[in-house]
């Protein structure tokens, strides 16, 4: 049976990641303590009076609390509700302090002066012209936001989204929204297809609206593109259109056609590409022949510099290396693959060593922070992210360094080239000036790039670039498990899995039951690889696991080993996810104004569950996350392999069970392992690690650069 409950907002403790959930603590009367309020009560704000209709029921873990299924809200109509109100959010730029001066001045008053005789607000002491345009400013602002919001929220939109969609079109939002709801889909992070698709529906636009299925196109270009397609033939593309649109296929071809007149998508043969991709895998060719086709005006070393280079750093360099070295030198493009303990640092020494000696200008970029840090580690010189390298400027997601502002280098190195997408390594191509070399270096048998494309790869198998492939494992690295085991998985061989007494810095543990193997993993973070190799279990031991779902996946071993490794203190919670300080946590998206990137790993050290909002310490700099970005972080405890790309860990352990079956392939486990610096534990069951090196079908991506690559004309001194 449904009740009333009335009473005051005392704070906001969770809010979902789509804002439409939330969790409060209400002052009502007869009550002698807060209660909690669960529901859809997104966008009330602490000091509000509300009325509740819904009923009360015990829940397992947080116990007694009023389930809502309706809310009613009003303005505060006390003076201490006043004073939470304006102190919250819902007027930003009034602190705690200045609230209670504006109450203490007009009492139950308050609101009405501001709405009707703001200009009295001066007689509050701080108030000068400035501030009190600026808290107009943002009380006119947090009206049009409610106005908004009862919009949205009737069409099943939460108030963090309508916040977003407030700032992007202002006072003309909802006209807006009624003439083209999918606009939302592209224009406004964090409000997808399917959302805007239902706001349409509920807005009764026509099924077939041609805007409708423009924005059905686009909708299954981007799922393609996140799943690294640059491409999709048409046949394809129509089907799942039609199929998620529910509408025929003919209708969706005259839709897909007017696209690609308007120039917003492209046809070619039976391919179809987002125009921004076509452009992107055509400059991309249109660059390298730029490159290729330039003469070598002088070579930027000869045998003598490398005969110096060996002796000046101590180096025996072996055929493969001298080969991928004078061809760095000789060519204008080259590239040069090869696994672990086959000498690529040793390249990149070598060739800043040759170019110093010469006076000639070097960059060194990586595609990640943490690939670039170790690169200058390598290196001993600066090196930056492909970003900072092309003054990336995140305000109009533009760059800097071009084709008309191109870098100023002699020769550009470029690491871990295979997680290199297909627009990035446009607009890097774009910057590399006619007399420059630009070698790129990386392991073409891990996974591809998160992004669209497979280029790195691609630009090898098109035989149009001069390739060294490095295969001799060195003396140093022939003692190290990690090493000659990932050589074996990439052959297609099972890892040598018998175990020693010795210490060793590979381990294969034999488990196939799921839970024995989660507990497996608990027991080697917190016992077993910290008293016998000195790890510590948080910063230094990283589980990677081939999936996010499942009772070995992702989110339930970050649940297992966050109640385990830090399991005091107060949590913050956001859908679904709990946030506690000295939390390990991973940026899950490029965040150009933080300057913090998809993969970077940071430890939370504050967090503030009233105002949903903690600060995360990654390196030396520490970043504020409030409520609206949050869903741009995740427990890091446990990482899928696709993020550990570009990584480097002290020690990983890698479940691997049947149940990954969908994943189980052999670049997945060959990167799981190069991950590793020191000590790999593989936990799991033979029959599963031995599907996985038997799957060598890599993942296949709709993209056509090989074979435009493959079309250009052979240079003086090609490939060889």
């Amino acid at each position: 049976m449904t009740e009333e409950l009335t009473g005051r907002v005392e704070r906001l403790t969770y809010l979902s990641d789509d804002g439409r959930f939330a969790v409060i603590r209400l002052a009502a009367p007869g009550y002698p303590s807060p209660l909690t309020a669960v529901g859809p009560l997104a966008g009330v704000k602490p000091g509000e009076e509300v009325a509740l209709v819904g009923q009360w029921e015990s829940h397992p873990r947080f116990g007694r609390q009023f389930r809502t299924l309706e809310v009613r809200r009003s303005l505060p109509a006390t003076e201490e509700g006043l004073r939470k109100f304006l102190s919250s959010d819902a007027v930003p730029g009034i602190g705690t302090e200045m609230a209670a001066r504006i109450v203490a001045r007009f009492g139950l008053e308050t609101l009405k002066v501001i709405d009707q005789a703001p200009e009295r607000l001066r007689e509050v002491e701080g108030i000068g012209r400035y501030r009190l345009e600026q808290i107009l400013k943002a009380w006119h602002a947090q009206a049009e936001v409610r106005d908004l919001m009862i919009f949205l929220q009737g069409h099943g939109l939460g108030p963090g989204q309508a916040r977003k969609i407030q700032q992007k079109y202002g006072g003309s939002a909802q006209g807006l929204i009624r003439e083209n709801p999918y606009r939302l889909a592209y224009e406004i992070e964090g409000v997808g297809f399917r959302t805007a698709d239902q706001l349409a529906a509920s807005l009764d636009i026509p099924r077939d609206a041609s805007f409708r299925i423009k924005a059905g196109l686009r909708h299954i270009f981007q799922e393609l593109a996140e799943s690294g397609h640059v491409c999709c033939p048409v046949d394809d593309l129509l089907t799942r259109t039609a199929d998620m649109l529910d509408l025929e296929e003919s209708v969706i071809k005259t839709g897909l056609e007017a696209g690609a007149a308007c120039g917003e998508f492209i046809l070619e043969d039976h391919w179809a590409y987002p125009a921004s991709l076509f452009t992107a895998e055509i400059e991309v060719v249109n660059q390298i022949d730029r490159l290729l086709a330039q003469p070598v005006r002088h070579a930027l070393g000869g045998a003598a510099d490398l005969i110096r280079a060996q002796s000046k750093l101590g180096l025996e360099l072996a055929p493969e290396q001298v080969e991928a070295l004078s061809r760095a030198l000789r060519d204008k493009v080259t590239l040069i693959t090869g696994g672990p303990g086959t000498g690529k640092t040793t390249i990149i020494q070598a060739l800043v060593y040759l170019l110093k000696i010469r006076g000639l200008r070097v960059e060194l970029a990586a595609p990640t922070g943490r690939a670039a840090r170790r690169l200058a580690e390598t290196a001993g010189g600066e090196a930056k992210t492909i970003h900072r390298l092309l003054e990336f400027r995140p305000h109009d997601f533009s760059f800097h360094r071009h084709q008309d502002r191109p870098l100023d280098a002699d020769m550009i190195i470029v690491d871990e080239a295979s997680m290199i997408d297909l627009e990035l390594m446009h607009h890097l191509l774009l910057a590399v000036p006619d007399p420059a070399h630009l070698v790129l270096i990386g392991d073409a048998d891990q996974l591809p790039s998160v992004g669209p494309g497979r280029v790195f790869g691609d630009l090898i198998d098109s035989g149009r670039i001069p390739t060294t492939r490095l295969k001799q494992i060195f003396r140093q690295a022939q003692d190290s498990g990690i090493i000659l085991n990932a050589h074996r998985i990439n052959q297609g061989l099972m890892p040598n899995l018998k175990s020693s007494e010795e210490l060793s810095d590979f381990y294969f543990i034999s488990q196939d039951d799921p839970d024995q193997v989660t507990a497996m993993v608990l027991k080697l973070c917190l016992e077993r690889i910290p008293e016998r190799f000195g790890l510590d279990p948080i910063s230094e031991i990283q589980v990677l696991s081939p999936m996010h779902r499942g009772e070995v996946g992702v989110t339930r071993l970050n649940e297992l080993l966050q109640a385990a490794l830090n399991p005091a203190g107060e949590a913050l919670r956001t859908g679904g996810r709990y946030f506690k300080s000295g939390d390990k946590v991973m940026q899950l998206r490029n965040n150009y104004d933080k300057e913090v990137f998809n993969g970077d790993l940071g430890r939370v050290i504050r967090v503030d569950p009233a105002r949903l909002s903690l600060s995360v310490r990654f390196d030396q700099r520490v970043l504020e996350y409030t409520a609206e970005d949050l869903q741009e972080l995740a427990p890091a405890y446990a990482i899928s392999i696709h993020k550990s790309q570009g990584s480097e860990y002290p020690a990983v352990i890698v479940p691997l069970l049947p149940q990954h079956y969908v994943m189980l392939k052999r670049n997945l486990v060959y990167t799981a392992v190069t991950r590793a610096r020191r000590l790999v534990v593989l936990i799991g069951s033979v029959r599963a690690l031995a599907l996985a090196v038997k799957q060598n079908r890599g993942e296949v991506r709709y993209t056509r650069l090989k074979e435009r690559l493959a079309e250009l004309k052979d240079r003086p001194g090609g490939p060889g």
